[in-house]
């Protein structure tokens, strides 16, 4: 009975803790998407000022230039702030880091809002991720919270900075999942479902309530799902060939030891620069390729060129490793190659020319799932941006294959190449190692485990870590040395935080293996 009450007032605790989250990320990401667009209509404003007169054009290539001096001292200050910042916070929530939360927001809010005003092609979505679990994190380190509970909120924090970014909650809260844990944790669900509706609630207090996408979606015929499947075939060999190209790009440009990064950066956003005056369609996150591809209906060879340039564009702009994250950019390329293979399909197969928009949707969300290999975070986030139930089944489908092809391939995941990146290039002694201070961490045993079968007291789990209880069918189990692990036991371990990181790994290991 103890325990039962126990759960019961847990729950109470965790939803005032999401409330928190909630209301700490939201705001600081409305901010941050505030910001982002004052930056972005700036930027066309000083386009189309500086346009036809070469002195206001070499003016603003001096001024593109400090600000890539800027965001290459931003970088040298803070470190965890670069990029899309999804790797340094997966790292912090999984031991590997320990991020200052205070100086990655102030870093990332102005890095990023900097890089969207110099026309690089980054997203927003990214970097409120980071800026979530760095909201989150701040929220449980005021409140003095211990490390349990502060990893939680720094994860939940994660799903409302996605939140907010694309007003997509249930979204939001399975990128936790699938993304930041790589597991079901019935506590962490709890706090992030409030989170994330929180964070969403207050986006649309200052954004409204509409859909990013608008549409009128033709569903497709149950007889074009062969093509919908050789889409995902196409798609699942574009995100494998996305990955390998997108940090080979960030490889090549770390290579360049010749160049100060001062001057590489400066360079970087003069290039930028001189690309918004000849194809502005592609800066920045890629909100007016979305308009135009949904209002304006471009030409076949129109979508080639934007698509290409995107592309290009993108992995320069990501290589640099500026403030800015890939999540948007990629979606848009997926938007694009949709539109590509549905026009292709319409004038060849003679498909109903109602159903492009729906190609394009369903290229979003295959994309998404061959690059970051979350489909189910895919499917649910195009879903959301739709507002349209009937197009689950193709995006489930072309989602799935895409998926699948690209694990066939055998490339890995594009976030988890950037945290093992993020990795090798950070200094780990760092981590805020209590060693009085236990975590707990929650396990499920899934299908097929090698320790399902087995008595506790058979598995190494080593010296550090202690099961305290075990959830088996709702029910409480006490763990004794010879209670026998069953498929789908939730256990709750204590783990040392002095060797949290590595303990947290291997039981992963063992329990999945």
């Amino acid at each position: 009975m103890r325990k039962i009450e126990f759960k019961r007032t847990e729950s109470i605790y965790l939803i005032i803790r999401g409330v928190e989250v909630g209301v700490a990320s939201g705001l600081i990401c409305v901010f941050y998407r505030f910001l982002l667009q004052v930056a972005e209509d700036g930027l066309l404003k000083v386009i189309d000022y500086v346009k036809g007169s070469p002195l206001k054009i070499a003016i603003w290539f001096v001024l593109l230039g400090f600000i890539g001096v800027i965001i290459s001292y931003i970088n040298k200050y803070e470190p965890d702030a670069a990029g899309s910042g999804i790797p340094q916070t997966t790292g912090d929530v999984r031991g590997y880091f320990s991020l200052n939360w205070w100086r990655v927001i102030i870093a990332k809010l102005i890095g990023g809002t900097l890089s969207v005003f110099g026309g690089l092609s980054l997203g927003r979505e990214g970097p409120s991720v980071q800026l979530g679990g760095m909201a989150g994190k701040g929220a449980a380190r005021l409140t003095k919270s211990d490390r349990t509970t502060e990893i939680r909120m720094t994860s939940c924090g994660a799903g409302a900075g996605m939140s907010a970014a694309f007003n997509a909650p249930i979204a939001g809260t399975m990128f936790i999942f699938e993304e930041i844990h790589h597991g079901l944790d019935r506590s962490i669900m709890c706090m992030g479902i409030v989170s994330t509706i929180v964070a969403d609630f207050i986006s649309k207090i200052f954004f409204g309530q509409d859909t990013i996408f608008h549409y009128n979606p033709v569903p497709f015929s149950l007889k074009l799902y062969p093509l919908v499947i050789f889409m995902g075939v196409i798609f699942g060999a574009f995100g494998a060939f996305y990955n390998v190209f997108m940090v080979g790009a960030q490889k090549f440009y770390k290579k360049i030891k010749f160049i100060p990064e001062q001057v590489k950066m400066a360079l970087v956003f003069v290039v930028s620069g001189a690309v918004g005056l000849v194809l502005p369609q592609i800066l920045c996150g890629g909100h007016r390729m979305t308009s135009l591809l949904m209002k304006d209906n471009p030409s076949f060879k129109l979508l080639i060129i934007l698509f290409v340039a995107k592309f290009l564009f993108g992995a320069f702009s990501f290589s640099s490793g500026a403030p800015g994250g890939t999540l948007y950019p990629l979606c848009i390329l997926g938007a694009y190659l949709g539109a590509i293979c549905g026009d292709i399909s319409i004038n060849t197969l003679g498909i109903s020319p109602d159903l492009r928009q729906d190609f394009v949707i369903a290229g979003m969300a295959a994309l998404f799932a061959s690059i970051v290999r979350a489909p189910l975070t895919g499917i649910i986030l195009v879903f959301e941006l739709t507002g349209d139930m009937n197009t689950l089944l193709p995006l489930a489908t072309v989602s799935l294959t895409s998926y699948a092809v690209a694990n066939v391939i055998g490339t890995a995941p594009f976030y988890s190449i950037l945290f093992d990146r993020a990795l090798e290039n950070s200094d780990t002694t760092d981590v805020d190692e209590s060693a009085g201070e236990k975590v707990i961490q929650t396990f499920v045993i899934p299908v097929g485990s090698k320790i399902s079968g087995k008595k506790i007291s058979e598995v190494e789990w080593g010296k550090h870590c202690l099961i305290v209880s075990i959830d088996r069918n709702e029910t409480p189990v006490t763990p004794k040395g010879d209670t026998v692990l069953k498929e789908g036991d939730v256990l709750v371990i204590l783990i040392s935080q002095r060797r949290f990181q590595q303990d947290q790994t291997r039981i992963y290991n063992l329990i999945n293996a």
